[in-house]
């Protein structure tokens, strides 16, 4: 839900705050006081900005258009326009009063975080002559978060706690940047981080919440998403056409990044009979497809590994080279990693791990040596990149199993650096997701 911003305005726009933030409040209040004072359901349009240099760069796609347009159409909001920009202010201010000529709604993605490039906040408060000021409750959780008092926060970190007076914020639960909400006459912009994890789950949380009371469009329908791996997303949608029964009224998502695919089946409304249909499908999915199934839920790739291991009361120890620390960057980010993850080296060069090691021998003599110096049960080791004749670059990998068991294989490398190593990543977990099997 959205959470109300303070009613301060130090250029002395008093009542012009306060009127916006009632505007806020009051639908919230009659809500909550009686269903029957809910707005009638109506299209909403909107546009999406989305920001970002390496978008533009070609470094990656964007991918929050899709996402957007499928979770939102379903509750009655018509998207008129989606468009890319850099992350300069004046770019982000030119194409939000673009987008508030073609409609009421206009939402921004990325820009908050606390680097000097994040200037989404500052170019929205320009654009819509909103002020913004540190909410406290903002202020207390990222103080929480980081297990400091409010003085000790940096000052980059405290950025994140300025909201707009005209609003309010969107909390997310994956990350630290709120999301904002600029209430500028009837119209509304909204700001929402750019990182997938963090964006997605403030959408279905808290914006879509927001919006069924700002604009009256529909409540969200059910829905049940499936995670997969070590399946491209075509193969995915010529298996279910072949061996599941589609019923015509339930819409199909899917979205794709790095070797992983989402997949999404919803319908509008949301009963007890629907719900028992979404379950009767996601059945014969798993019945077809459950082997390359890592998740139902938000649980990403590196949370089920970790979580497989640490049900089995597992360590694992990293060498790398080729994915260049990759792997255990994508295993450390998960909170309870710290549990399973005992040992991690990483050099640019095989020798240069070795010497790390102070280990002589082939990769089984190396893998031995980390198991035996950080006493853990599964080892994997990344061997450098090098070129195969005819073929394209390759590494070579190693998975150690507990009672000495090892097996090897080679993964080969394409596309961009950047692709390559989120793919090569995908794929080491994927490995090591089939090999440490549920109790």
């Amino acid at each position: 839900m959205v959470r109300d911003a303070r009613i301060a305005n130090p250029r002395g726009g008093v009542w012009r705050s306060l009127l916006c933030f009632l505007a806020v409040l009051l639908p919230h209040s009659v809500a909550r006081a009686s269903e029957e004072a809910a707005p009638t359901p109506q299209v909403t349009r909107y546009m999406i900005v989305v920001t970002g240099g390496e978008l533009l760069a070609g470094a990656y796609a964007d991918g929050h258009t899709h996402f957007l347009t499928r979770t939102l159409r379903p509750l009655g909001l018509q998207c008129v326009g989606s468009m890319c920009v850099d992350d300069k202010q004046a770019d982000v201010q030119e194409a939000v009063r673009f987008g508030l000529g073609k409609a009421n709604l206009v939402i921004v993605t990325g820009g908050l975080g606390p680097t000097d490039n994040d200037i989404t906040r500052e170019a929205l408060a320009g654009v819509t002559g909103i002020e913004l000021a540190e909410h406290p409750d903002v202020l207390a959780n990222l103080a929480r978060r980081f297990g400091v008092s409010i003085e000790g926060l940096r000052s980059n970190l405290r950025r994140q706690t300025r909201v707009p007076v005209g609003g309010g914020y969107l909390k997310n639960t994956k990350g630290t940047a709120v999301g904002l909400i600029f209430n500028a006459s009837e119209r509304v912009v909204v700001a929402l981080p750019g990182p997938p994890r963090e964006l997605q789950a403030m959408v279905r949380d808290e914006l879509a919440p927001y919006l069924a009371k700002r604009f009256g469009t529909r409540k969200p329908g059910c829905s049940v998403t499936l995670r997969f791996v070590g399946l491209g997303q075509s193969q995915i949608d010529q298996k279910l056409k072949e061996h599941v029964t589609m019923p015509a009224e339930i819409i199909v998502n899917s979205q794709f990044s790095g070797g992983r695919v989402d997949f999404t089946f919803s319908l509008p409304d949301d009963t007890p009979e629907d719900r028992e249909r979404l379950s009767r499908l996601k059945q014969s999915i798993v019945k077809c497809l459950g082997q390359y199934i890592y998740a139902d839920d938000d649980t990403t790739l590196e949370e089920h590994v970790v979580g497989l291991l640490r049900s089995r009361d597992a360590t694992l120890a990293l060498a790398e080279v080729g994915s260049g620390g990759a792997l255990t960057a994508a295993l450390s980010a998960v909170p309870e990693s710290d549990e399973v993850l005992v040992g991690a080296y990483v050099a640019p060069t095989e020798a240069m791990l070795h010497d790390l090691l102070h280990a002589r021998g082939d990769s089984t003599r190396l893998v031995d040596v980390l198991s035996n110096a950080t006493r853990s049960q599964w080892v994997v080791l990344v061997g450098p990149v090098r070129q195969v004749e005819g073929q394209s670059r390759v590494v070579d990998v190693t998975l150690k199993h507990p009672g000495d068991r090892t097996e090897r294989w080679s993964i080969p490398l394409g596309g961009s650096a950047e692709m390559a190593r989120l793919s090569l990543t995908t794929q080491l977990l994927d490995q090591l997701r089939r090999s440490v099997k549920p109790l």
